[in-house]
């Protein structure tokens, strides 16, 4: 499965299908980029943010473990591609490039069950925050406070193909996003354009809740950039605790590196919401499959976008992240 956080919808909204990626392919092409970034590895290091380290704020890992970490019901290992993503294949492809910190999104194929993140996070201190999926109609205000207590500072929702205006209208999402307000936590709505305006009446609803949008809200997933799904997008600026994901670059426009025709949406999204709520992200391990590279998609932020200054790249690549899911 190679179209980002497919496997997290169950469900392929605006997309092309997706080829499955065997595990000759998958192991092939994580050489490749080991074999480029072990190049770069010392020089790279050297201009990483603030000497902190970047944060790569959208990563999914799992483990071929599924004795210990059973898949939900709705799944099962053929699901799993590649057969394995697990924090040492992450930081093997991160760390030579100067990434530090990771933000985990749980995977759908454990559903609810986010234990195998919350694992990952206490094995290793202060390398990972997660944001965690849980069942809105179940109990969420407890959950979300026990979830935070575990290193988790943010809640996926996803839309589906749920109708656009009713999708945020139950009385459990709408505890989530009063609790996220009032616990400094953030909902991160994983959705294709149209769902944009419900979540603008959301925000207006709660305006002290972190809103993060991943994927640019799948602006662009067709290959076309739409004027009015932008518009959409850069209305949620005005509410101050909303930010932006710019991610998953290998599934977006001509899905081709170095991704350069993604920079007039990057530019526009920087003039509306500032590159303080701006946030890079890879979506591995989607990023580098099928010829893709982790190092291709930090250095559309890092060196690629011109009208970005010094200060901007501090931002998305790492203070906007640490504001909102380290602190």
């Amino acid at each position: 499965m190679s179209q980002f956080d497919l496997a997290d919808t169950g469900q392929r909204d605006r997309a092309t299908p997706c080829p499955s990626i065997g595990r000759r392919h998958w192991i092939a092409g994580v050489a490749a980029a080991a074999g480029t970034m072990a190049m770069q590895r010392q020089s790279v290091a050297a201009e990483s943010s603030d000497d902190k380290g970047y944060i790569d704020a959208h990563v999914h890992v799992w483990t071929p473990d599924t004795k210990t970490y059973p898949l939900d019901d709705r799944y099962d290992v053929s699901a799993m591609q590649p057969p394995s993503f697990t924090p040492k294949q992450l930081m093997q492809l991160a760390e030579p490039l100067g990434v530090s910190r990771i933000v985990l999104i749980q995977m759908s194929f454990y559903g609810f069950d986010n234990s195998y993140m919350l694992d990952v996070i206490a094995n290793h201190p202060g390398r990972f925050s997660g944001v965690a999926v849980i069942d809105p109609e179940d109990h969420p205000v407890e959950t979300m406070k026990s979830l935070k207590s575990k290193g988790v500072r943010g809640f996926r929702i996803v839309s589906g193909k749920k109708d656009p205006d009713r999708w945020l209208t139950g009385e459990g999402m709408k505890q989530m996003w009063a609790c996220a307000a009032d616990e400094s936590m953030a909902i991160c709505p994983l959705i294709n354009p149209e769902y944009l305006p419900s979540v603008d009446k959301m925000c207006r609803q709660y305006p002290e809740t972190n809103v993060v949008i991943d994927h640019f809200a799948r602006i662009g997933i067709d290959g076309t950039i739409h004027d009015q799904d932008l518009d959409a997008l850069c209305r949620l600026a005005e509410h101050q605790h909303t930010y932006v994901k710019t991610s998953a670059f290998y599934a977006l426009g001509k899905k081709t590196a170095p991704y350069t025709d993604l920079g007039a949406m990057i530019h526009r999204l920087a003039h509306a919401f500032g590159t303080d709520r701006l946030m890079w992200a890879t979506d591995c391990p989607y990023q580098v499959q099928d010829g893709h590279t982790y190092h291709e998609s930090l250095d559309l932020i890092r060196s690629k976008l011109d009208f970005l200054s010094d200060r901007d790249r501090s931002w998305m690549l790492r203070k906007t992240a640490e504001k909102v899911f380290f602190s």
